[in-house]
């Protein structure tokens, strides 16, 4: 097989491969993040006007920052994407360690930079933190679109988990 190329039932794909910086990001990235979020949001459903977002993300950064482990991509110094983990620490028990795993989220390339490799080595830094670390497990809730994305590096179906989806409200209700 040729480098940069998958097999591919029979067939050769070749790959463009951009090499990203990848780093865990500091306070200072918080905007860049933000603007991240914005554009992930724009692709989604359009431009939103939400004046008080930078200030609200800032916010949810800071406080979420301490459980959480984020990435960023940089090409040529430009963010171009991110993924994340939340880390959830178990209750410790009698002659027992407690055990940690990690939630991966907010995994985002920027269009023009998709289909590079870029995502994989974001996720390969996510992969070999959660290893280095001893986690007990890595769970993601994949879009339709990503699955394959997810299952080349690894990932399966998760049979032992459960998921309570709460009942939709009314737009504008409030809910407990």
């Amino acid at each position: 097989m040729l480098a940069g190329g998958h097999a591919t039932g029979g067939l050769l794909r070749c790959v463009n491969v951009t090499i990203a910086v990848i780093r865990q990001v500091q306070s200072a990235d918080v905007a860049a993040l933000a603007r991240m979020r914005r554009e992930w949001t724009r692709e989604l459903k359009g431009d939103r006007a939400d004046p008080g977002f930078d200030e609200r993300f800032a916010a949810w950064f800071s406080r979420e920052s301490s459980r959480q482990i984020t990435w960023l991509a940089e090409v040529d110094g430009r963010p171009v994407g991110m993924m994340n983990l939340a880390i959830f620490e178990r209750m410790p028990r009698p002659g027992r360690a407690p055990g940690r795993w990690e939630y991966l989220g907010n995994a985002f390339v920027l269009a023009p930079h998709r289909n590079q490799g870029i995502g994989s080595q974001l996720l390969a830094e996510v992969i070999a933190c959660a290893d280095d670390n001893g986690f007990a497990r890595v769970v993601l809730s994949p879009t339709d679109r990503s699955v394959p994305f997810y299952q080349r590096a690894g990932f399966g179906p998760a049979a032992a988990l459960m998921l309570r989806t709460p009942p939709r409200t009314a737009p504008g209700s409030a809910t407990g």
